[in-house]
């Protein structure tokens, strides 16, 4: 079978990477080799951009176009340096946020302009979306609940963007729902506003019916 690149989005707290580690547990049971990823991040020069855009490392204000294009750099950087390598040796690449979170967050949350940045991220990805996009929509306010359980056991404190106003995470929910019915092909939607294990369960049969 050949590599299958699927990436995970969401609003905060929605379990994204909780999900890719079961996803990946599932697939590896049945002898598919899976690489894991994450945005940004993923390399050294992704971790380093990271450490810049979530917790503010270089210790000045970061205005929107440069906080944009450090994603990109980001992205561009795991594309060639994992991604791709990884799809080309026909393993499966699941990934932590990919190019809809800089439409949602930069795009309709920001207020950038759409059609630049798919420009921009087509750019980045070397053109090669994401076969399968799953959407974890979890209502804000409870994936703020969330957070804050993880939090109060020391697990963390808020990041750059989880520190952001109730109605810009709102315009980032809702922007996520105008992408899935931009590209219904590519996006399944997945309530995650269940246990662990029922959305684990959702997303294998997603997967299954996509790929097997």
């Amino acid at each position: 079978m050949n590599g299958k690149f699927i990436t995970f989005e969401g609003p905060e707290g929605c379990g994204k990477s909780t999900q890719i580690k079961l996803l990946s547990e599932k697939l590896e049971a049945q002898g598919i080799k899976v690489a894991c990823a994450r945005e940004p991040g993923g390399t050294a020069t992704g971790e380093a951009i990271r450490n810049i855009l979530q917790h503010n490392a270089a210790g000045e204000p970061l205005g929107e176009r440069a906080e944009l294009l450090l994603f990109a750099a980001s992205r561009a950087q795991l594309m060639d340096q994992v991604i791709l390598p990884a799809l080309g040796r026909g393993e499966w690449v699941l990934c932590d946020r990919f190019i809809d979170s800089t439409m949602a967050y930069q795009g309709f949350a920001r207020g950038m302009d759409i059609a630049m940045l798919d420009r921009i991220n087509d750019f980045a990805i070397n053109s090669r979306k994401p076969d399968l996009t799953l959407l974890l929509d979890l209502d804000v306010e409870k994936g703020f609940q969330r957070l804050e359980e993880r939090y109060s056991n020391g697990n963390g404190t808020h990041d750059r963007f989880e520190r952001e106003a109730r109605d810009f995470h709102l315009r980032v929910s809702d922007g996520y729902h105008k992408l899935a019915q931009r590209e219904p092909e590519r996006f399944r939607i997945i309530d995650a506003d269940q246990i662990i294990d029922e959305v684990a369960v959702a997303v294998w049969n997603v997967v299954e019916k996509a790929f097997f």
